[in-house]
């Protein structure tokens, strides 16, 4: 079959298998370069990614695999294709990173299975037993719209919402150029406290605390959570809304996961992250203007970052500096790597670019077609040197 973006409301439902496979193999390219060949001798050596298949925890991944030769264990939950419909974009990125890592003499293995799981922690558990090794690189990137309670077996649905006031903003559709009003009504109270269960910490906690009682998270290990800020024009639905509270709690998981494993000489960090384009980031009211601008300004200037770009710098700039350096953080104990993007410089021309464009102007203002080319990217699509009019197996 040939297979092209099918797309419903700004979600793009299908794959192409051979598009993530080429987009894998350029990245672990571009780390190979960056890298040189030269590994720190301080570097992780047995990493798990929880959400490993696309966006910063698949960057994660490849950077520590191919970057620094960790061994990676990945945990995502993946739609399998059949004959007649392709798998998720995850499915494919995952296989091409068992395949490439094993063709290098790598260790990885990638699980699909629901991260928020017993199973999902059992499996984690077991690998590092068979293979008689203790994780020393905990990564948490998960942003998962449902989370079933591992305990309870409720189903909680997180949602992007304000509180306490409805909220207006222009946005963008990178599909059709078009400009809009978007409204969201606030969240209930009930929808906040989902929100905070799916995307919170609390899923992070079990995850640290299943790996140290079974013995396999290693002295001196490390963990980080991401999370994003934003400026004060997205504030009011992301920083002060339904996202912002989750990961107030997911800040608040950190602390506690750092006095609990003191003795462990465990150290779990937030690492605030640069805004990119991710698999829901055109239906969030704002966002795909906002990144569009900011992709304009960012990448006028020379300073853009893709999520590769910045995984590569959390490695070599903050996690692993060398012996006897500490990890850079700022007054709250973040890492942080949006700092290029929150620059004056940068937000005071966001802004100004912002309240000039029009339907006219838009390309010529902004990035529409940069936010465009990495939503298609994300599943395979829009790639050069792959053959979009080859007939593509899906199950291959």
């Amino acid at each position: 079959m040939k297979i092209s973006p099918m797309i419903r409301n700004n979600i793009c439902l299908n794959a192409h298998p051979a598009g993530c496979a080429k987009d894998v193999e350029e990245q672990v390219l571009r780390v190979l370069d960056k890298m040189k060949g030269t590994v720190p001798a301080k570097s992780p050596r047995h990493a798990l990614v929880i959400g490993c298949s696309s966006g910063y925890g698949l960057a994660s991944r490849i950077v520590a695999a191919f970057g620094y030769g960790a061994s990676t264990l990945g945990i995502s939950f993946e739609r399998e294709p059949a004959a007649s419909k392709t798998g998720s974009p995850g499915w494919y990125t995952n296989r091409a990173v068992d395949r490439l890592a094993a063709q290098r003499g790598i260790a990885a293995k990638s699980y699909s299975v629901d991260a928020f799981s017993k199973e999902a922690k059992r499996l984690a558990i077991e690998e590092a037993r068979a293979q008689g090794y203790a994780y020393d690189l905990v990564i948490y990137s998960l942003a998962s719209p449902v989370r079933v309670d591992p305990e309870t077996g409720t189903m909680y649905r997180s949602v992007i919402k304000p509180i306490g006031t409805s909220y207006s903003g222009t946005t963008a559709d990178p599909f059709t150029g078009k400009l809009a009003q978007a409204s969201v009504e606030p969240a209930s109270a009930q929808e906040v406290a989902d929100t905070v269960k799916v995307m919170g910490g609390e899923d992070w906690k079990l995850w640290i605390d299943a790996l140290a009682q079974a013995g396999v998270l290693k002295k001196g290990a490390l963990s980080v959570a991401y999370s994003y800020i934003g400026p004060p024009l997205s504030h009011p639905i992301y920083k002060d809304g339904t996202i912002g509270k989750a990961k107030e709690n997911l800040e608040h998981a950190a602390r506690s996961l750092n006095i609990h494993y003191a003795d462990l000489d465990f150290k779990a960090f937030i690492s605030i992250n640069k805004a990119v384009v991710t698999r829901s980031s055109a239906v969030i009211p704002i966002i795909p203007l906002y990144i569009s601008a900011l992709f304009k300004v960012m990448k006028d200037d020379g300073s853009h970052e893709d999520c590769l770009d910045q995984m590569a710098r959390l490695f070599s700039d903050r996690l692993y500096l060398g012996s006897g350096k500490t990890v850079p953080v700022d007054s709250e104990g973040r890492i942080r790597l949006d700092e290029l993007e929150m620059r004056d410089s940068v937000q005071n021309k966001v802004v100004e670019l912002m309240g000039k464009i029009n339907e006219e102007n838009l390309p010529l203002l902004s990035d529409l077609e940069g936010f465009k080319a990495d939503f298609l990217r994300v599943h395979g699509f829009g790639i050069p040197g792959v053959d979009y009019q080859a007939e593509v197996d899906p199950l291959a």
